[in-house]
């Protein structure tokens, strides 16, 4: 079964297409399962030998981008037989700007040939606000707790103003995505992010290609751990826009650090000592790392303070009482993606949830302004929702605080190693 995900991105997609792919790996399908990501900026065909047959994905394309036509797309897919689990962007689309006497036949393919979920958002105005925030920060998805902090902490500190412009951009972007999966394809799903997300193995287990499987595994069936659970721990160890909103102080040195770094002493000798890729100048002592060039300098603040923000991230949620408890099936769902990664069976691992709607309301300056905005629009757009106020928002913030909190469970003696950090 071969399962494509429309998007315009900031619906959960990228979480939905790599959770697909890795619940279709508990299956006995006849045939390997790979994921391809986005569809149309850049597929290649090579040989694995892992899988001993050709298959498709993004490992061997150089460069992304658009320098395949929409006949050469087809082409490749229809080159294989393994199953392909892949989303199309609506946004890629507009860019790429086919001719619709191509986009036609490429849409008849896909819809033979694929199982079509289309992502929607209920709260189109988060969704705006996500991907206008997206086109700041220029990216799409953060995929560790080092990049998230990397990526965020600047915002919460410095805050942002958001042009109004951009926001309804993003607002009629999603207004005409919408219409062009109604107008060209056969839907056999929708992935709706605010019901789904919460029962997210529900939804995905409830999808006929697992219906003939001799046994539906669960996440926790197979890892020992939830697959909210799991995400909720991704979220925990990241979660730096808690950490920023309700830091109590610490935050405010740390942030300090992020930029200007600590008092250099011996600690941070070894620090870079024991972090220091290869090709960083070695150093003996804190005279030696006075001299360091600026460069090698603020990498290694930068470095420090993520982990000291890790370290405090996980003093504050008490992870001694409960993420032990949790921790051998989350370090088991971890490996797992890895060796997933090094086969080539997706792109890269799902992604992290980047920010809360409190956390937006903390970081973007003129809030109020861009609520406004969207009631405005909302009112000759009033199919994709009623306007907003301060009662619906703090609905959303209380629901969300509750979802993405860790269950508290039985003490237990947990490890005292932390999550690694990614460099």
């Amino acid at each position: 079964m071969n399962v494509l995900i429309l998007t315009p991105d900031a619906v959960g997609s990228t979480l939905l297409q790599r959770l697909i792919t890795i619940y279709m790996q508990f299956c006995e399908y006849d045939r390997p399962v790979i994921n391809l990501h986005e569809l149309t900026n850049g597929l290649e065909k090579y040989f694995s030998p892992e899988f001993n047959r050709e298959i498709v994905s993004k490992k061997k394309v150089p460069n992304w981008g658009y320098h395949q036509s929409l006949q050469q797309i087809v082409e490749v897919l229809s080159s294989v037989d393994h199953y392909k689990t892949s989303r199309l962007a609506h946004y890629h689309l507009v860019n790429r700007q086919d001719p619709l006497q191509d986009q036609v036949p490429f849409y008849n393919y896909l819809n033979e040939n694929f199982y079509i979920i289309s992502c929607r958002r209920k709260n189109v105005f988060e969704h705006a606000l996500s991907r206008t925030l997206s086109n700041v920060i220029k990216k799409l998805n953060v995929y560790s707790g080092a990049e998230k902090i990397d990526t965020f902490l600047p915002l919460y500190r410095d805050k942002i103003e958001i042009d109004q412009m951009s926001l309804i951009k993003y607002l009629d972007a999603y207004k005409h995505y919408a219409d062009w999966v109604d107008n060209f394809f056969h839907v056999s799903s929708y992935f709706t992010y605010e019901d789904h997300l919460p029962e997210i193995e529900k939804f995905i287990l409830s999808l006929p290609f697992f219906s003939g499987q001799t046994e539906k595994l669960s996440w926790d069936a197979k890892f020992g751990i939830s697959v909210n659970d799991w995400n909720r721990c991704q979220h925990a160890v990241s979660d730096i826009g808690s950490y920023m909103i309700h830091g109590q102080g610490k935050n405010s040195a740390l942030a300090y650090e992020y930029d200007n770094g600590p008092k250099i002493d011996n600690t941070v000798v070894t620090f870079y000592q024991r972090h220091a890729h290869e090709s960083w100048p070695a150093i003996h002592n804190t005279t030696d790392f006075a001299n360091l060039p600026d460069w090698y300098k603020k990498s290694t603040y930068q470095m420090i303070a993520k982990e000291k923000i890790t370290n405090q991230l996980v003093t504050d949620r008490n992870f001694d009482s409960y993420f032990g408890n949790l921790r051998a099936g989350f370090d088991n769902v971890q490996q797992t993606i890895k060796k997933m990664q090094e086969l080539d069976i997706i792109v890269s691992p799902p992604p992290i949830k980047k920010q809360t709607l409190e956390e937006k309301k903390h970081m973007i300056k003129n809030f109020n302004q861009c609520v406004a905005t969207f009631n405005d629009w909302v009112k000759t757009n009033a199919r994709f929702g009623p306007e907003i106020n301060d009662d619906s928002i703090q609905k959303q913030v209380q629901f969300e605080q509750q979802y993405w909190k860790l269950p508290v469970t039985p003490q237990v003696s947990a490890p005292h190693d932390l999550p690694a950090i990614e460099q």
